[in-house]
């Protein structure tokens, strides 16, 4: 598909994606204006299986951001356009406890797995990341140990609000969706030999009415002009 410049349109350039991108893709909406002021974007986030629900149901949108497996799901069933995938942004997985609380040791695999096991409550999402959480727990062998003490944030629900809130003692997320929460503090991201790393990739809905325009958006998305922005939320730069 071409990304040559398309023909201005008063209509928004509209984009669905999952909670995890979502302060990430208002200031690259915000840098994508700044450069083609002749276009402006309108997104929502949502939790990302609601997100791909929407898109497999036919809403109309046209540039969707979600995890690239999502993505290719997508792809597969002809709700995307093909050839028009683009990897935005990699992300990896951070550990939080409410402000003020110990600051258990996560700077290794073990040390981590104690204090797993040493938590009152664990909190985790329902995204790809909650999913990864969910295989480490097995691998380890500690699921019967610790299921009781379970908490999966609701759909489009923060699992930093959790920490926060007192829900949760330990939680683990997304760093994007960690960074600026009050009433948490952030330990790290998971040690290297265990983190999860999302890849957040963009396609061209087939309900597109503006299909070239919407290439050029997450084409521009995943220029170097967006790199200072990406690693500001978090994350880092991905190729396509």
């Amino acid at each position: 598909m071409t990304t040559s410049h398309p023909t201005p349109s008063s209509t928004p350039i509209r984009v669905i994606s999952s909670m995890a991108t979502k302060p990430l893709l208002a200031d690259l909406a915000r840098l994508f204006e700044a450069h083609y002021p002749e276009f402006s974007v309108q997104f929502e986030s949502v939790g990302g299986v609601d997100a791909a629900k929407r898109v497999h149901a036919g809403e109309a949108f046209d540039c969707v951001v979600l995890a690239s497996n999502a993505i290719n799901t997508l792809l597969q069933e002809g709700k995307l356009v093909a050839g028009s995938r683009i990897d935005l942004v990699h992300s990896g997985v951070a550990v939080a406890v409410p402000s003020g609380a110990p600051r258990p040791d996560i700077s290794s695999e073990e040390a981590l797995k104690q204090a797993v096991l040493q938590a009152t409550t664990l909190g985790y999402s329902t995204g790809p990341s909650g999913v990864q959480l969910a295989k480490l727990f097995e691998r380890w062998d500690i699921v019967d140990q610790i299921k009781s003490k379970l908490v999966q944030a609701q759909p489009g629900i923060p699992v930093g609000a959790l920490i926060a809130q007192g829900q949760v003692t330990l939680g683990f997320q997304q760093l994007s969706e960690m960074m600026g929460v009050a009433g948490i503090t952030v330990l790290g991201p998971l040690p290297d030999a265990v983190q999860i790393t999302t890849t957040f990739s963009g396609g061209v809905s087939a309900t597109s009415a503006q299909p070239r325009a919407a290439q050029v958006l997450l084409s521009f998305w995943a220029s170097s002009a967006t790199l200072k922005t990406k690693v500001s939320h978090g994350m880092q730069a991905a190729t396509s």
